[in-house]
């Protein structure tokens, strides 16, 4: 429920009335705007009836929020959030380009591959210490000694880094050496897991199931931000269809779709959105251009060698002109890189 205060109400009617929303079980939301004070309550919608806030003398409307999705709909947030990884904002203006290997392999591959992501215009770095795989015969990942590695090369480089979490009781782990948390596609579900995270502060960077829709991702966002993390990023990384000619089907229509729904930022991964390197570059700008804030993309020193997802990593070559062609698109978008 969405409550619109009159204009010039005293602080204490808005508190007097915080108190009865928490009282009653619920969980009330102060918005205070530079003309009016907009108060949310999230519960029950028998118990939201029974205040009848309409009632209150300094109370103007009071509408429900339709959607079931809460606190990520633009119904009780319209205005866009920015979510800072480290030093760098994604939403408002500047785009964030997010970029490095699939996995973090040893010392020498994570650092040429930061440099060259940073390079072409990465200013946050991206690498897998623990990896899920569909075979568990592949490479799993080098996990707490990897996380060790990317804060340093991160560093080194001076890039924030973003890494995945797998499980809850890993949660506290990551957070300490990646400057934002990542919650892959067969992860979007785990509710204990978002759970977990949303009662960190540290910033998630959440991927869209591999069969979830639009409202699948909006509501997994909702578990984060029900415990209190506001700062979640949705990446649109392909579904799974009937299409087998790409790795997924990168739908680009989400993003428009996600941005009108929702309040927080969108970014695209167009690598495993695709998973063919020659697809990558123009699925890329083809995100920028329907109006992302972001991008992933992986990128590999020698992704001939790569120990996962080589064939869908770009060159270095290949990671600096994606930098330079997003840096002649994004002016067209009203973005800078």
């Amino acid at each position: 429920m969405i409550i619109v205060m009159k204009p010039n109400v005293p602080d204490d009617a808005v508190q007097e009335l915080l108190a009865r929303i928490e009282a009653k079980g619920l969980k009330p939301l102060h918005m205070p705007g530079s003309e009016r004070v907009v108060l949310g309550a999230l519960g029950d919608e028998r118990i939201l009836a029974d205040l009848a806030l309409e009632n209150h003398p300094y109370v103007e409307s009071v509408k429900p929020i339709l959607a079931p999705y809460k606190l990520v709909s633009r119904e009780l947030h319209p205005h866009d959030t920015i979510v800072s990884i480290g030093n760098v904002g994604i939403g408002g203006s500047r785009f964030a380009l997010i970029a490095g290997p699939c996995a973090v392999e040893n010392e020498t591959q994570l650092l040429a591959s930061a440099k060259a992501a940073k390079a072409g215009g990465a200013r946050i770095l991206r690498g897998g210490a623990f990896k899920p795989r569909t075979s568990p015969y592949s490479f799993q990942g080098h996990g707490g000694g990897a996380l060790e590695l990317l804060a340093e090369v991160g560093r080194e480089v001076g890039m924030p880094v973003v890494t995945e979490v797998l499980e809850s009781g890993d949660v506290e782990l990551v957070a300490r050496h990646a400057d934002a948390l990542q919650v892959g596609a067969r992860n979007m579900q785990n509710f204990a897991l978002l759970k977990a995270i949303g009662q960190t502060r540290t910033p998630v960077i959440l991927k869209r199931g591999m069969a979830a829709k639009v409202e699948d991702l909006l509501l997994a966002a909702e578990y984060i931000l029900a415990e209190g993390n506001d700062q979640v990023v949705l990446c649109e990384r392909g579904i799974r269809t009937f299409e087998t000619a790409t790795r997924n089907t990168l739908d680009l229509a989400a993003v428009p779709l996600l941005k009108a729904k929702s309040h927080l930022p969108v970014i695209v991964d167009p690598s495993h959105g695709t998973g063919i390197r020659s697809l990558v570059t123009p699925m890329a700008l083809a995100g920028a251009a329907a109006g992302a804030d972001g991008l992933m993309v992986e990128v590999h020193y020698d992704p001939a060698v790569a120990l996962s997802d080589g064939a869908q990593s770009l060159y270095p070559a290949q990671m600096e002109a994606l930098g330079k062609q997003l840096a002649q698109l994004l002016p067209v978008v009203g973005r800078t890189l």
